[in-house]
């Protein structure tokens, strides 16, 4: 979903010494900021510990990432496995035969009926399940710096559209940073997400992106939308342009700016920086009792392979990733939701389970635009987005040209 900084770079196996006979598993993932650096080490962790040689290798960006795996499986030199959203990203791939299904786990964990509809439906093909996810993310937090708001006067937490600009307003007007956002196409994407969910409503998310409606990319409703969306532009600092995300996420820390909009990755760091949830920084989900909660998460796939030994690590690693320890140590590092539902959530912290609380209302449950795009679409839908953001477009052509982008 996200990117951890602007430039690929590939980190290269790291392998421990080889234990005689080990299930040897090379990994590749997109985790390289602090805070996602020290999640990944749980299943690492997890992994030695059930016996396993961890092969890490991190690639930055998650793009990046998954061009790496997608080329090392075509050209028959796979990892044992390699990550993903749980999207339609690996739709090729199971397409191509290039996977190994994962159905014996998923009758085990009773995926059919504890998974999220939005999670469940990409990573389940054909009656088959092709990835084990970790986590549930929602892509679309709305995260304040609790002393920016003391120094600018902000009383409460902002509980509308409008009271969020009213804030953003006092934030400018004591000098600071009021949207702490990364000028990157993805993070303008993430955005448009926020306030097409908070301003357009759960009807209108699902025309746009699920079914790509013309008539409701055209209506007045959408226009609100990306006039609102506009406006967020007017608060962003002249440093924005290819900030990475954790970059933005340190100016909340510093108190230097008051909100950032961003995806629950970004807990991973304020944890980091030791700073607590409802102390130093609020969270706010959505506004409303009827606000969309959005959804999607990180999965795993796993590679075919003639390779004996790498089928044994894949086995052991899959098993690994959706023990119950696993999942547990994993999102509370990295900020995100267990994606199994029977965890006990108790050390959980505030935003956590207040956004558990959220996604057991099913009717609030809706996916990450890249559930419901293609990959292309997905890409064309953000050039446009991203050229909106960035320079005089008028709204009415903004419309025809996403009503374009997302025709195929």
């Amino acid at each position: 979903m996200h990117r951890a900084h602007k430039l690929a770079h590939a980190a290269g196996p790291q392998a421990e010494r080889p234990k005689a006979g080990a299930p040897r598993a090379e990994v590749i993932h997109w985790w390289t900021s602090g805070g996602e650096s020290a999640a990944v080490k749980t299943i690492a962790d997890a992994y030695r510990a059930a016996g396993g040689v961890w092969v890490d290798t991190a690639v930055a960006g998650n793009e990046q990432a998954r061009a790496v795996a997608v080329n090392r499986i075509v050209g028959g030199n796979p990892p044992a496995a390699a990550q993903f959203n749980a999207s339609m990203q690996f739709l090729d791939l199971v397409e191509q035969g290039m996977l190994n299904q994962v159905d014996d786990i998923a009758a085990t964990e009773r995926w059919d009926s504890t998974l999220p509809a939005p999670i469940r439906d990409v990573i389940k093909v054909k009656g088959h399940y092709y990835a084990v996810p970790l986590n549930v993310h929602m892509p679309t937090w709305i995260w304040y710096s609790r002393a920016a708001f003391k120094q600018a006067g902000i009383a409460r937490e902002p509980a509308t559209m409008d009271e969020l600009f009213a804030a953003l307003d006092k934030l400018k007007a004591a000098g600071l940073i009021p949207l702490a956002h990364g000028g990157q196409s993805w993070q303008e994407n993430i955005v448009f997400m926020a306030v097409l969910a908070n301003v357009g409503g759960k009807d209108l998310y699902l025309s746009v992106l699920r079914e790509r409606d013309p008539r409701a990319i055209g209506s007045e409703p959408f226009k609100r939308v990306l006039l609102a969306f506009k406006r967020l532009k007017s608060y962003v600092d002249p440093g924005s342009p290819g900030r990475n995300w954790n970059d933005a996420t340190a100016l909340l820390v510093s108190g230097k700016a008051g909100v950032q909009i961003m995806g629950d990755w970004v807990k991973g760091e304020l944890n980091a920086a030791k700073l607590t949830a409802g102390k130093e920084y609020g969270c706010i989900t959505g506004f409303g009792p009827r606000a969309p909660f959005l959804i999607q998460g990180d999965a795993f796939i796993f590679p075919k392979s003639a390779n004996a030994d790498t089928v044994k690590a894949q086995k052991l690693l899959a098993g690994v990733m959706v023990a119950p320890a696993t999942v547990a140590a994993f999102n509370r590092v990295k900020g995100s939701l267990p994606v199994r539902a029977d965890l006990d959530a108790s050390a959980l912290d505030a935003c956590a389970q207040a956004a558990l609380v959220v996604m057991k209302d099913r009717t609030r449950q809706v996916g990450n635009g890249e559930v419901y795009l293609t990959p292309d679409q997905n890409g064309a839908l953000v050039d446009v987005l991203t050229a909106y953001w960035n320079t005089a477009m008028p709204v009415e052509k903004a419309q025809k040209n996403i009503a374009a982008a997302l025709k195929g």
